[in-house]
């Protein structure tokens, strides 16, 4: 049974349930296979016989290293190499063996002397895959300088192919993340009849959220009061809150590298009519695209899902960005849900779902969820009620 066939309904509404009690200790997250995943990917491609791997995304991944400088060299066969400066020597150590990474920690504290063990490391006669979603054009002609008489060979998505799949130490990280955020949202929904302005909500709401046990927030913070909601990346600002406002509030925690990411929209008062209308054509689109999510679904199914209900409105021209994306050690990475999407949902993704419509000048509202793809379908992380009134 491999890994994502693993992931049941039952066993990730366990890790779930696990990651809602904010007071139990989470699963530990162990590396010990990735590194012979990568090389299983390698020997397959057959492109390069090292890969370079300097995203520190990536190395975070297939090492447990969470510093800010170093270099992982991974042979097709052989033990793989962690370079990194002295500032790093013990961290190296003790994250490298908690996560039960057996790549070899080379320590060098000048950049001159790194390039140097480099050149020591891989074979004159190599072909060295680099990672060139991740280097800039200057970084990229350093690396053929530097590796002058063997092959650089340009790779893509080696790592982030295999970070999409989440394991259950990762799912349970992303539950906790989630978890923080819907408790976050109820115990300073209140504020909102206060008559705080936008900037003074949101900084209660990530204040909330590190004081409920995230290492911080996912991303800046969006709260988008009255007709700043038609905006769906509005920045907050120093606008009153106000009765009869519509508020998005998007945003997330981080909970050891792991992000979470809802949205829910909030009425200050009774809704109108036409308020009401807008947030039920939302909720319903949202609820079509998250029913559709399922193993072996084409993304595009659910962002047409979500479409058809907001098309069904007359609405389809003010629903102006994609359904969804993937996240884990980043924020919005694959699988992406949307109109032009490639990916097949697979056991093991986690996704957003988060249609909006935007009015100008007037309102909008947006509803988020992020969910785990199971074996037999999906399960919710992100569990804050979406008919909200204070």
């Amino acid at each position: 049974m491999t890994a994502s066939e693993a992931l049941t309904q039952e066993r990730v509404q366990q890790l779930v349930a696990l990651g809602a009690r904010l007071g139990d200790l989470l699963p530990v997250l162990l590396v010990t296979e990735r590194l012979n995943r990568m090389r299983a990917v390698l020997r397959g491609q057959d492109s390069c016989d090292v890969l370079i791997v300097s995203a520190l995304v990536n190395i975070r991944w297939a090492t447990g290293f969470t510093g800010s400088a170093g270099l992982l060299v991974v042979p097709v066969d052989g033990q793989s190499m962690f370079i990194t400066d002295s500032r790093y020597q013990e961290r190296a150590e003790d994250e490298l063996t908690a996560a039960g990474c057996d790549a070899r920690i080379e320590i060098r504290s000048s950049v001159a002397e790194q390039q140097a063990r480099l050149l020591e490391l891989i074979p004159a006669a190599a072909r060295v895959g680099v990672e060139a979603d991740h280097l800039a054009w200057s970084a990229a002609r350093a690396y053929e300088s530097l590796l002058e008489g063997r092959e650089v060979v340009p790779t893509s998505n080696v790592v982030e192919n295999l970070r999409r799949t989440k394991d259950e130490a990762e799912i349970a990280r992303l539950a906790r993340a989630a978890a923080i955020a819907d408790e976050a949202l109820l115990v300073t929904m209140g504020l909102l009849a206060q008559g705080p302005t936008e900037v003074e909500f949101a900084r209660a709401l990530d204040t909330a959220m590190v004081d409920l046990g995230a290492d911080g927030i996912s991303f800046e913070t969006i709260i988008a009061s009255g007709p700043n909601a038609s905006r769906p990346h509005h920045d907050p600002g120093h606008r009153v809150i106000c009765p009869g406002d519509l508020v998005i509030c998007d945003f997330g925690a981080l909970v050891d590298g792991y992000h979470s990411d809802m949205t829910r929209t909030v009425c200050v008062g009774t809704p109108t009519v036409d308020q009401s209308h807008h947030l039920d054509v939302v909720r319903a689109a949202q609820q079509a695209g998250v029913d559709v999510l399922a193993p072996g679904i084409d993304t595009r199914l659910v962002d047409g899902a979500c479409r058809v209900v907001i098309d069904g409105a007359g609405w389809g021209s003010y629903f102006t960005h994609g359904t969804g994306h993937g996240i884990g050690l980043v924020i919005h990475e694959a699988p992406w849900v949307g109109r032009t999407s490639t990916a097949t949902l697979a056991a093991g993704d986690v996704v957003t779902v988060e249609p909006g419509v935007y009015l100008p000048g007037a309102s909008g509202v947006r509803i988020e969820d992020s969910l785990v793809v199971t074996a037999q379908g999906h399960v919710r992380l992100t569990n804050a009620p979406k008919h909200l009134l204070v």
